[in-house]
């Protein structure tokens, strides 16, 4: 019986992650890209300066954190196992030519992420507790004036939560730990709870200030420990390149334990593990960008855009280039081992697969601390504030929970729910979007 409902649950996951929503995620990216004129292109380098150099201009202004706090906070639920499973999992399936359309996926969805920033802050408001709600629910009733949309959204966003943001972290954290250290996952799962409550008990202002120290610490130590080897190996870096940008249009022969691939093997791998690792059209991250103090939309939006930037242009990129470099992308070996047996060929004594280990683990329990606030404004949209203290509760517990199951069920379920979010976020953006432009316009005209 298990294995049969498995079996429906993967058939199901396969249709809606099939070629139909890739296309409408990366077409929506594209169409926003076109009507605000490229501007992740044109604003890059502003964008920047507004998330990391020009920080404390808005603290008077409403809202709940500062800007940095809400794209770090944004950040820790996207970077996470894709950057480090997700990418291996993209170049052993699809070849090296994965990577260039992860690249694609990243440029068009920084258009996307910028445009759900927009509207969430738009159409926000401030509940009961004094506090900021938005994201896609808000602007699908309140926008769009189509509120049994939001309300899909929200159900959609609060089951995901427990799946990607919540067991799946905490299982993918446990068994590294096992293996780094051989902790028993009970053991693993106390402590991970109880770590998770000191968090997310105090809200959106306790975790942001964890996830403006943490996730900073963490996407730092990995890129700087994937830099040294991409120095190391210096020579071969522009022929990795090449063999990048061939194999993005021309199939991939079979060479050692890899299979090969086809050309739409590399674009469905690459668009499909880019979209999983930044989130860019889910509708999960315009939740945070919501609870930040800012004086209009598009300030905010633009330091959310940097997100998707330095999630898969940055961190997927550092990741990919070392997988390639190392050679052992066409051994057999596949996700997370294989990214860690990459760095520790690389590096000297244990230092590879310790950055690894660490990185899985602190990326996984930040992508807890990001979901368990989507989650909790999901509930908070259904149910109102007065079931969020419960909601938080009933989250911590699944956290021990998560480490002491087998989750191929569960996986499934958060990647439908995860495909489910995106239909009536990108029916949002696209019949908003002039809504982004003509805040853009007035943004742009002010400056």
């Amino acid at each position: 019986m298990e294995a049969q409902i498995f079996g429906i649950l993967t058939a199901v996951r396969d249709f809606i992650w099939g070629i139909p929503l890739l296309l409408l995620l990366v077409g929506t990216g594209i169409f926003l890209t076109i009507r605000l004129r490229f501007l992740q292109v044109r604003g890059l380098f502003h964008s920047l300066y507004l998330a990391f150099i020009k920080r404390k201009e808005d603290d008077q202004e409403k809202g709940d954190i500062s800007h940095f706090q809400a794209l770090m906070t944004a950040l820790a639920a996207t970077v996470g196992t894709g950057n480090i499973a997700g990418v291996a999992t993209a170049i052993v399936a699809g070849g090296p030519g994965a990577l260039f359309w992860m690249w694609i996926t990243g440029l068009f969805g920084m258009a996307t992420k910028y445009s759900e920033a927009v509207l969430a802050i738009k159409f926000r408001e401030t509940d009961k507790f004094g506090t900021m709600s938005g994201g896609p629910m808000y602007y699908l009733s309140k926008g769009l004036g189509q509120k049994w949309l939001g309300v899909l959204f929200a159900v959609f966003a609060s089951i995901a939560a427990f799946g990607i943001g919540n067991m799946v972290q905490s299982n993918s954290v446990a068994e590294a730990v096992k293996a780094s250290f051989g902790i028993p996952n009970w053991v693993t799962g106390i402590l991970l709870a109880a770590l998770t409550a000191m968090v997310v008990l105090g809200g959106i202002k306790s975790i942001a200030r964890v996830t403006e120290v943490l996730v900073p610490l963490m996407i730092v130590i990995y890129f700087f420990g994937a830099l040294v080897i991409l120095i190391l190996k210096i020579s071969i870096i522009p022929s990795i390149f090449a063999l990048i940008f061939k194999h993005a249009f021309t199939p991939a022969a079979a060479m050692g334990g890899f299979l090969g691939a086809t050309l739409r093997e590399a674009m469905r791998e690459g668009v499909a593990r880019g979209v999983f690792s930044n989130e860019s059209g889910l509708g999960s991250a315009p939740i945070a960008a919501a609870a930040a103090k800012t004086p209009n939309p598009v300030k905010q939006a633009l330091v959310s855009m940097t997100q998707t930037f330095i999630d898969t242009l940055i961190v997927c990129t550092m990741t990919g280039l070392v997988l390639l470099a190392s050679g052992l992308w066409t051994t057999g070996v596949t996700g997370a081992e294989l990214t860690a047996l990459a760095f520790d060929k690389a590096l000297p004594g244990n230092g590879g697969r310790f950055i690894v280990s660490s990185g899985l683990i602190f990326f996984a329990y930040s992508t807890i601390l990001g979901w368990c606030y989507y989650g909790e404004k999901s509930i908070e949209y259904l149910f109102k504030e007065g079931a969020v203290r419960i909601y938080r509760i009933v989250f911590v517990v699944f956290v021990a929970v998560g480490t002491m199951l087998k989750l191929q069920t569960v996986w499934t379920l958060a990647d439908i729910m995860n495909g489910m979010m995106a239909f009536p976020n990108l029916v949002g953006l696209l019949g908003l979007s002039a809504v982004v432009a003509a805040e853009t316009k007035k943004y742009y005209k002010r400056s």
